[in-house]
């Protein structure tokens, strides 16, 4: 059954302002971090890729909670897989996670042009397809790791609309919002549902992440790799079916030559009218580009946590 939304009222992320009370001494380690990432952002890409690796290993050995997350995913994502290959792999995405921290930084501060000596965006006569019959582009991008370099990279050639979720650090906040702000439009806070659609009814490419586990409201239980049940957001068909716009799906990529978005047509028919068959169909849609790379998707995120009400034994 397809549901419906209230527009309600929903509002624009507002950009913080710089504020005096930044430079207080609870500050000062905040302000420490930023100037390490900032300097760190100007060295050579190359020397930051194996700093960041070095990092993600340190991670791997420090950080065992997620460590043990990423590897409870991949024994239910891919039963199939041995022991060895399930290490080498997670190996390899806790490196992503070393690197993300330099991407970010990358993102928020570096110049257009050396954004754009390092990033591409692939198919994006996809999206200016949808634009030309007037209609907005619903994005469906992946929690890959690079994303937040990436979207700087997508901004750079069409800036887009997207979510936000505010940081509980004023300062961090500020540098996040005016960093992730640098190329795109602006930004729309998660439960701004009616400022989205809004969004996508003025002609504007946003971007939505349908592939993580946002608990049990407004979700269907659909396969994902090997569970059968995985709670997936019916969020996608709500933007979809109540706005004038089209889909398509971006798997942002580090390549062995930098950085690419690329952009992929949407479902056909979509959405169709039946919510489980529509969601089980993003997901497929995912698991095709998750495996493009999948030792930079996010497995360290608790995807399979909600569990159906007639199965509620948690998989963790």
């Amino acid at each position: 059954m397809r549901q419906t939304f209230s527009h309600g009222l929903a509002v624009q992320v507002k950009a913080p302002r710089f504020q005096l009370s930044f430079f207080h001494p609870r500050y000062w380690l905040t302000w420490l971090s930023i100037g390490m990432l900032y300097l760190i952002s100007w060295l050579p890409y190359r020397l930051q890729l194996t700093l960041g690796k070095a990092i993600g290993r340190l991670l791997h050995k420090a950080v065992k909670s997620r460590r043990r997350v990423a590897e409870r995913n991949l024994e239910l994502a891919f039963p199939q897989m041995d022991k060895p290959a399930r290490d080498a792999l997670i190996l390899q995405n806790f490196q992503a996670a070393g690197m993300a921290m330099f991407e970010a930084s990358m993102g928020w501060w570096w110049p257009d042009w050396r954004v754009q000596k390092l990033g591409k965006v692939v198919g994006y006569e996809h999206i200016q397809a949808i634009l030309a019959k007037g209609k907005g582009v619903l994005g469906l991008a992946i929690h890959n790791m690079n994303l937040e370099f990436n979207c700087r990279v997508m901004g750079n050639v069409h800036p887009s609309v997207v979510f936000y979720r505010r940081h509980n650090n004023p300062l961090m906040e500020y540098m996040q919002y005016h960093g992730r702000a640098r190329s795109n439009k602006y930004m729309i806070h998660k439960r701004g549902v009616g400022e989205m659609l809004k969004a996508l009814n003025s002609g504007e490419l946003c971007l939505y992440l349908p592939d993580q586990d946002y608990g049990p409201k407004r979700c269907e239980y659909v396969p994902f790799f090997a569970v059968p049940d995985a709670a997936t957001t019916t969020g996608t068909l709500l933007f979809a079916s109540q706005s004038n716009c089209e889909t398509v799906f971006l798997v942002p990529l580090r390549t062995a030559e930098g950085y690419e978005i690329r952009v992929l047509p949407g479902l056909e028919n979509f959405p169709s009218g039946d919510d489980k068959e529509d969601v089980a169909r993003v997901n497929r849609k995912v698991e095709e580009l998750v495996m493009m790379a999948p030792e930079q998707y996010l497995w360290m995120h608790k995807r399979y946590k909600t569990r159906p009400p007639e199965n509620p034994t948690s998989l963790y």
